[in-house]
């Protein structure tokens, strides 16, 4: 019997076939957590009884409150560091990015490897092969103390792309037309593996925006292909040969899913979650108090390099905040080097340190009541942001960065 991406990680990893619906015990490559869900580990690794810890397999980023806003953060911090301490953790990552931007850019995620996270948007590492998917803090616990976890391994969605995106659409277009597709609760315990002929005219960037997707469906995970793009961003990154990954022709599917990306057209989520995506032309006109491009979504250079194109020669609405989050320093150090931090400030954006500040509603672009809000996030359930009494809209960085010329939503297209 033909096997999925997920089958055969799995069968690889205990040396026997498996196949979808197993409950299996596996060594795990990495165990990350981040400042915000560290701490919630560490009390329930304190509660094992145990001196086992698996410090090789550890990998601590502090990224959701970063610097800290306030002396509970700084607590909280100084709380994990003195246990990484005491654990000989070596994998620490300080405002240095979003973990999930972080693991692939540092050389820790390859095809076929097993990452589990405490953090649900740890699914993004599927976007080079890998098996990743986020935990509650008290298996995190119990990895640590075993270096090992318990998977049921889910059946698999298949989704093949075809063809190619319009100028006028981006990655993040193709997902919300994905996970509108599929539906919020469509892909629960499931993997989303995304595939087919179009998936060659993808680039890093845009893989990962579908992997990190898969968790807005109730995936369990999201995979790509490993192909030529893969291996290319990897070899800069990681030591060995890095094998290509593909399904059996004859794998077996839950569900198959056809999406031709030629009819992408550019989207937008409106609140308060991801089940009502709409055409941008819908909801355009739309005044607003904010715009952010950011997150573990839509934090790359080429995000930035986008939304830079768009606002070269304009200025922000003077009505509106435009606040740039990357979601790496690597990502940051880019965007110097190559003048787009330079054309995205003299419009008149506003650049914050690399981390999850405003995504989450912590700091650094909080929203207030009644604020309504324009961003390339995952999330926009109320008072994701700060106050519950606010609006997030979901979208792509190129209209985010034309609705912030305009101070409204806007499509790209639609500016002269």
């Amino acid at each position: 019997m033909g096997q999925t991406i997920t089958e055969r990680i799995f069968s690889d990893r205990l040396g026997r076939e498996v196949h979808a619906g197993e409950t299996v015990l596996a060594e795990v490559d990495w165990i990350m957590s981040h400042d915000a869900t560290t701490p919630l580990a560490v009390e329930s690794y304190s509660q094992l009884e145990t001196d086992a810890f698996h410090a090789d397999k550890a990998i601590i980023v502090f990224d959701h409150l970063v610097p800290a806003p306030h002396p509970k953060g700084a607590a909280m911090h100084q709380r994990v560091m003195a246990f990484a301490r005491e654990q000989g953790v070596e994998r620490i990552h300080y405002a240095q990015g979003i973990s999930h931007q972080v693991l692939p850019e540092a050389g820790y995620v390859r095809p076929g490897a097993l990452v589990i996270g405490a953090d649900s948007h740890t699914c993004t590492a599927g976007a080079f092969g890998a098996f990743a998917t986020g935990m509650g803090s008290t298996d995190v616990a119990v990895a640590w103390a075993t270096g090992q976890t318990w998977f049921r391994v889910p059946e698999t969605i298949r989704v093949n792309l075809s063809g190619r995106l319009p100028d006028s659409a981006t990655g993040k277009d193709l997902g919300l037309t994905i996970v509108e597709t599929i539906g919020t609760s469509g892909a629960v315990y499931r993997t989303l593996e995304y595939g087919g002929d179009g998936l060659a005219s993808l680039g890093v960037p845009e893989r990962m925006t579908l992997c990190n997707l898969a968790i807005e469906m109730g995936g369990k995970a999201g995979l790509a292909e490993v192909d030529d793009v893969t291996q290319r961003y990897l070899s800069e990154r990681v030591d060995g040969p890095i094998d290509e990954l593909t399904p059996d022709p004859d794998a077996r599917y839950e569900r198959v899913v056809e999406i031709d990306m030629t009819d992408v057209r550019p989207k937008v989520a409106v609140p308060h979650g991801l089940e009502g995506i709409v055409d941008v032309d819908e909801v355009a006109g739309l005044s607003l108090d904010q715009v952010f491009i950011g997150t573990c979504t839509n934090g790359r250079f080429e995000d930035f390099q986008l939304a830079a194109e768009i606002l070269d020669g304009r200025s922000v609405n003077p009505s509106t905040r435009f606040i740039c989050t990357p979601a790496s320093q690597d990502v940051y150090l880019r965007m110097v080097q190559e003048g787009v931090a330079e054309t995205l400030m003299r419009a008149g954006a506003i650049i914050t340190n690399p981390g999850c500040g405003p995504c989450i509603g912590r700091h650094q672009g909080v929203l207030g009541d009644g604020e309504r809000c324009l961003s390339t996030m995952n999330r926009n359930f109320q008072g994701r942001m700060g106050s519950p009494e606010a609006e997030i809209y979901v979208t792509s960085p190129a209209v985010c960065a034309a609705s912030a010329v305009t101070g409204e939503i806007t499509s790209p297209d639609a500016l002269e």
